[in-house]
């Protein structure tokens, strides 16, 4: 990351951070625009709101076209939560220390959010002791997504039943890939759904296709018991 004379934003901060850790490189340009570089070339810039600016030719292959939209999904989710962050209230409770932030509160859970040096860590909990304690406390660190889901969970906003874990959806990814390799006669609209669950795989878990081709490269081998003697 470039050294500004000028200090980042809380919002480019942190975004700096969530970008660095996937692999990019990043600076503040002359226009107060975040600039995202994959493998030593321009790829994007993001503006202070979140919008994501590009230059055709530098999403040219299938690899960095998907750079760029992780790039993009980064910077929307990193907005989303500092902008609650900013405003959320600070969460208090019995022997809870330090800077935690009530984002949401529903039926007895909590969502809180607890900026670090290493970025937002995020955290969920049930109130105990008639609203003035916290328990059984779920850690997420940077993954908002997850810790969503969560709470959405805890609050009994979704049964946990209508959720798939990651290696469920990786599985899913790899059946439809199959299916579609496999040659069946499948009508226009079946593809278009085939891949359209691909699609919405690739946002939910957006490492499955790195996950899928490493699985690829380094399958397991066979268990071969030996025989009891």
């Amino acid at each position: 990351m470039d050294q500004q004379m000028k200090p980042l934003s809380p919002y480019f901060s942190e975004l700096s951070l969530r970008l660095s850790k996937e692999g990019y490189t990043v600076h503040i340009g002359e226009t107060d625009c975040l600039s995202a570089d994959w493998q030593g070339l321009p790829l994007c810039r993001i503006t202070a709101d979140g919008g994501v600016r590009y230059w055709q030719e530098d999403v040219a292959t299938p690899e960095r076209e998907r750079a760029c939209e992780r790039a993009t999904d980064l910077a929307c989710t990193v907005r989303e939560y500092m902008t609650l962050l900013e405003q959320a209230p600070p969460l208090q409770a019995q022997s809870l220390t330090g800077d935690y932030r009530l984002l949401a509160d529903f039926n007895g859970a909590v969502l809180a959010a607890h900026p670090t040096r290493l970025g937002v860590q995020f955290v969920t909990w049930d109130w105990s002791f008639d609203r003035t304690g916290l328990n059984q406390g779920n850690y997420f660190q940077e993954n908002y997504v997850g810790a969503k889901q969560d709470f959405a969970i805890r609050a009994g906003l979704i049964s946990k039943q209508q959720i798939f874990n990651q290696e469920q959806l990786i599985e899913i990814y790899r059946c439809c890939s199959d299916t579609l390799d496999a040659g069946f006669d499948l009508t226009a609209e079946q593809e278009k759904c085939i891949r359209g669950v691909q699609e919405q795989i690739a946002i939910a878990a957006p490492d499955a296709l790195d996950r899928i081709r490493e699985q690829e490269q380094h399958p397991m081998e066979p268990y071969n018991q030996e025989p009891i003697m």
